[in-house]
């Protein structure tokens, strides 16, 4: 019994320094984004930001035809992605055709380049001196002396809002991908026999049997391609389309010391993304069917040979090719020499010169390095915390555990660039600017300058850490969840009873039984991190401290040979994700579609 108690005790101090963290760098600069909103200069409650004429964002036409965009983006950006991968994922889980175990790996290439850096290379394919209309003017269809279509011209319903649509949807379909795939997996074929055999048509058995089973898993990866494309921050500002709401938050990072209207446009995301989200759980999440049993029988695939089974084949090849294309152009680009990639269909001239500018530019190394600190340190922060809650969760079951799990699981329902605002936010409240004045007064302007983010000399060092960590905290707390759900808790229990420590027994036990999920969940962490946009673009303000996102961003601005060192740290970027996605697609299998349910 003493021993017990002593267990419960150390549980609960675990608990309650999760519960701590979480607290501090998730829910405060939620709550703090949410009280600037609200507060006057006097310190009153007021509404003005959101409904005064003249000052608030709900009554200034430029920030309506910002939410108007970011909520139209990402509904086509949904559709889109719906209409991709219903028929997709009914295929692959029905059927056997041509190339099927080699298509089931490419339909996820995407997800191996950041959206923001494949609209470089959709830039250069379809922009008026790209390679789509340099085709069309060889092949007759333009006359050679014309401008050229202007496929991403135009600032609403025009080629700028559908190269948005359709850059996001290229990028993000592998999700709601690989949710459908795994929702389908687990239906009763049982049920739909039973359907055919009472005479429903594959129609109908579609929409009142295997549609209503899937729901939960296709709104999981809806839940997240929405929110995902409707706080996108990126691909608009690569596209410059800028009258969306992610971009215009952007803009105001600068004036959030003097001026709350950044705030208010928070808030405004904030509380759409949270309503659509609870909106779509209520309308739809409960209108999924409760199964008996999960796929006892295995359903037998229906075997399409011949000119069916290479038309499904070519439907795969159709959407992977258009998926790929944005990869094409940046990989096109980092191999063309300055200037020489214009109004033709291929580059006019070759080098790889831009690859070792990529690795010697000042900038470029800069970036490279502090985002594997950044990436690294987050990584091992997000493992140790993302074993311990799973461990009090799904293993020792502590009272209250569900409040951990859904704090957890919370930025995957909260937008990373509100996130990311709210971590502005947390260093200009009390008790920063008071901490950083009496740093600067000891004269450690050093220490002073890491709990900065605006300012003269900010150092955005343990900021972006966190944010990282917690950002990516879902990632590994799903991989683990799942490893001590698919193991006993026998040996563990066997070891306590023997006299070994919890920590022993976790140590010994507990973390080997575990540990492919664990790398799973690292590496998924990790590489994300590398490539995070959001906090990268808003969190690092000063060229010595820029992640590698922020870098191609910035090099993507400069005129010259700014674009192709970009391409070529876009490639680099691709061979990371292709790297981490094998790796942990084949240590999950079928399972790693549940890290990325919101």
């Amino acid at each position: 019994m003493p021993a017990l108690r002593q267990r419960d005790i150390y549980r609960f101090g675990l608990y309650s320094i999760l519960l701590a963290i979480l607290a501090v760098f998730l829910v405060w600069p939620i709550a703090l984004t949410i009280g600037g909103a609200f507060v006057s200069p006097q310190g009153r409650f007021t509404l003005d930001y959101f409904f005064a004429p003249g000052l608030g964002v709900l009554r200034d036409p430029l920030y309506i035809d910002g939410l108007a965009n970011s909520l139209l983006i990402a509904v086509w950006t949904t559709l889109l992605c719906l209409a991709i991968t219903l028929p997709l994922a009914m295929l692959t889980v029905r059927c056997d055709f041509p190339g099927k175990a080699v298509i089931g790996g490419l339909i996820l290439v995407p997800m191996i380049l950041p959206p923001f850096v494949g609209a470089m290379g959709m830039r250069a394919i379809l922009g008026r001196a790209g390679a789509v209309n340099a085709l069309l003017m060889h092949l007759g269809l333009l006359d050679a002396h014309s401008p050229g279509i202007d496929f991403l011209g135009g600032q609403f319903i025009g080629g700028r809002f559908c190269g948005v649509v359709l850059m996001e949807a290229l990028h993000l379909y592998p999700i709601l991908y690989l949710n459908l795939t795994a929702a389908l997996a687990n239906v009763d074929p049982a049920l739909d026999e039973a359907a055919r055999g009472l005479g429903a048509s594959a129609w109908r058995r579609f929409f009142r049997v295997t549609l209503p089973l899937v729901m939960p898993g296709l709104f999981a990866g809806a839940t997240i391609v929405f929110i995902w494309s409707f706080t996108e921050l990126g691909t608009p500002l690569m596209f410059d389309f800028y009258t969306v709401m992610p971009v215009q938050i952007f803009w105001g990072i600068q004036e959030m010391a003097y001026n709350p209207r950044p705030y208010a446009l928070v808030v405004v995301m904030l509380v759409m993304a949270i309503s659509l989200y609870m909106t779509g759980k209520f309308a739809f999440g409960r209108r999924g069917y409760a199964m008996q049993s999960k796929a006892i029988v295995a359903a037998g695939a229906d075997r399409l040979a011949g000119i069916r089974g290479w038309v499904v084949t070519g439907l795969f090849a159709i959407v992977i090719g258009a998926a790929v294309l944005p990869h094409l152009g940046v990989i096109l680009s980092s191999f063309t020499v300055d200037g020489r990639w214009y109004r033709t269909v291929l580059p006019g001239a070759w080098t790889v010169e831009h690859y070792s500018h990529a690795l010697s530019h000042d900038l470029a190394m800069r970036s490279i390095r502090n985002s594997l600190t950044y990436s690294l340190i987050a990584m091992i922060g997000t493992v140790a915390m993302g074993v311990s809650i799973s461990y009090l969760v799904a293993r020792a079951r502590v009272t209250g555990g569900w409040l951990l799990d859904s704090l957890a699981m919370l930025p995957l329902a909260v937008p990373g660039l509100v996130m990311a605002f709210g971590y502005v936010g947390m260093t200009l409240t009390w008790p920063f600017p008071q901490v950083i004045e009496l740093l600067n007064r000891a004269g450690l302007d050093g220490a002073a300058s890491y709990l900065q983010v605006l300012g003269a000399s900010p150092n955005p060092l343990l900021i972006l850490i966190i944010a990282y960590s917690i950002r990516r905290l879902p990632y590994v707390v799903r991989a683990a969840s799942a490893g001590l759900e698919q193991t006993s808790g026998q040996l563990e229990e066997a070891a306590l009873n023997l006299g070994a420590s919890t920590m022993t027994a976790v140590r010994k036990i507990v973390l080997p039984l575990i540990m492919a999920n664990l790398i799973a969940g690292a590496i998924l962490a990790f590489s994300f991190s590398m490539l995070e946009v959001s906090d990268s673009l808003i969190l690092a303000q000063k060229e010595d401290h820029y992640p590698i996102t922020k870098a191609i961003y910035d090099f993507f601005q400069r005129l010259g040979d700014g674009p192709y060192i970009a391409s070529a740290m876009g490639v680099w970027a691709m061979a990371l994700l292709t790297i981490t996605l094998v790796g942990a697609g084949v240590i999950m299998g079928k399972k790693l579609g549940a890290i990325f349910r919101a």
